[in-house]
């Protein structure tokens, strides 16, 4: 069993398992076709004022994180990520961001890993 993450505008292979995008916003110029999507689970995503107030600044990661988390707090959204990795066993968390290290996907692996 593995999690995994991936950016929307790299490639879908047959080793990501079970794709979920975790975006509130479909990637900019991918086709649902080539993103081969199996979930969008826009549940999952920052509020719309939160990620405008982090804008991806590495700076404010640290802060962003929990406020994210205290946004999911009060959601299904975790546990419908944990049964769906129950199910496939290999879940690849997809997202749209530019940096690798700095997102919404990075926070979710933190909390569905423990």
């Amino acid at each position: 069993m593995s999690i995994e993450l991936k950016r929307a505008y790299q490639a879908a292979e047959p080793g990501d398992g079970y794709r979920v995008l975790v975006d509130r916003v479909w990637p900019r110029g991918i086709s649902r076709a080539d993103a081969k999507i199996d979930k969008w689970l826009k549940s999952a995503a920052p509020s719309t004022e939160l990620r405008k107030w982090f804008g991806h600044d590495p700076n404010k990661f640290i802060e962003f994180k929990q406020r994210y988390k205290h946004e999911l707090s009060g959601s299904k959204t975790i546990q419908e990520l944990k049964d769906t990795y129950k199910q496939h066993k290999k879940l690849t968390l997809v997202y749209g961001a530019k940096d690798e290290k700095h997102n919404n996907a990075v926070v979710l692996k933190q909390i569905l890993v423990g």
